[in-house]
């Protein structure tokens, strides 16, 4: 059997790359790539937690699967703002104001 310690170290170094990308970041495509990796590592948290407490009705693995269906609902809506944004500005960098 794993280590506990493994899936969380991984669990806090995907949630901390997540969280430096969308509060470092200035492109908007890159803060959805950070957005994504903290929403993996709830994934990766929900499923751990889940194996680790024997939970018989698997609610770990169940909030994992719609939380995928989230991000993937997100993740598309998102690139949509982003493109129109584009369209719009001609340009995604969040740091400049609009016209």
């Amino acid at each position: 059997m794993i280590h506990l310690w493994l899936p969380l170290s991984l669990v806090c170094v995907l949630a901390g790359a997540g969280t430096y990308g969308v509060l470092a970041r200035r492109n908007a495509v890159l803060v959805l790539v950070g957005v994504e990796l903290i929403l993996n590592a709830a994934n990766l948290l929900f499923v751990t937690m889940g194996s680790v407490l024997n939970d018989v009705q698997r609610t770990g693995h169940v909030l994992t699967l719609f939380l995928i269906t989230i991000a993937a609902a997100e993740i598309g809506v998102a690139l949509a703002v982003v493109l129109a944004l584009f369209r719009d500005r001609g340009h995604i960098d969040l740091s400049e104001p609009g016209a």
